[in-house]
């Protein structure tokens, strides 16, 4: 006996079109700790930023226990914090961090760098740019973030972020 299933097709809520390079859609721009951040892309299944990092800035170790993210470098050279691991990441480099993995990006290098930044699914990621935006305690980033499903490690939890 043959037992079939049906799936329904749902389009998606990603609208058609182009977003140029010096524009940000919807005129999205967040300024996130120091890092200017335009998004480019957004719908339920995936959210992409275009991130501008100046030197000596960065994330501190995290997890999006519900989202893959990936950083496709465009410009300057990264510090990675892969589960346990430190590394770097330059021009054309793709960094994955699925879901669950504790990461942490930098950059160390002296230069701007650039990045397009992406998560899959969505989730909260934007409405917490939303938060974030210009906001100068770090505490209140922590705990805003921990209400969007980013989770920050401990202070210390790892040598040398």
């Amino acid at each position: 006996m043959e037992i079939r299933q049906e799936q329904e097709i749902v389009l998606g809520d990603l609208p058609k079109g182009i977003t140029l390079a010096s524009e940000a859609m919807g005129n999205k721009t967040w300024n996130v700790l120091g890092h200017t951040y335009l998004a480019k892309a957004e719908s339920s299944t995936s959210f992409a930023w275009l991130s501008l990092d100046p030197t000596g800035t960065g994330v501190p170790p995290h997890v999006h226990p519900t989202q893959d993210e990936h950083i496709h470098v465009l410009e300057g050279v990264y510090t990675l914090y892969l589960d346990g691991e430190w590394t770097t990441a330059g021009p054309g480099d793709t960094v994955r961090m699925p879901m669950g993995l504790p990461h942490a990006y930098y950059n160390r290098a002296g230069g701007a760098g650039k990045a397009l930044f992406w998560v899959s699914p969505s989730g909260k990621l934007s409405q917490l740019f939303d938060q974030l935006h210009n906001l100068a305690d770090p505490d209140e980033v922590v705990r805003r973030s921990a209400l969007h499903d980013v989770d920050f490690l401990p202070p210390g939890a790892v040598p040398g972020a």
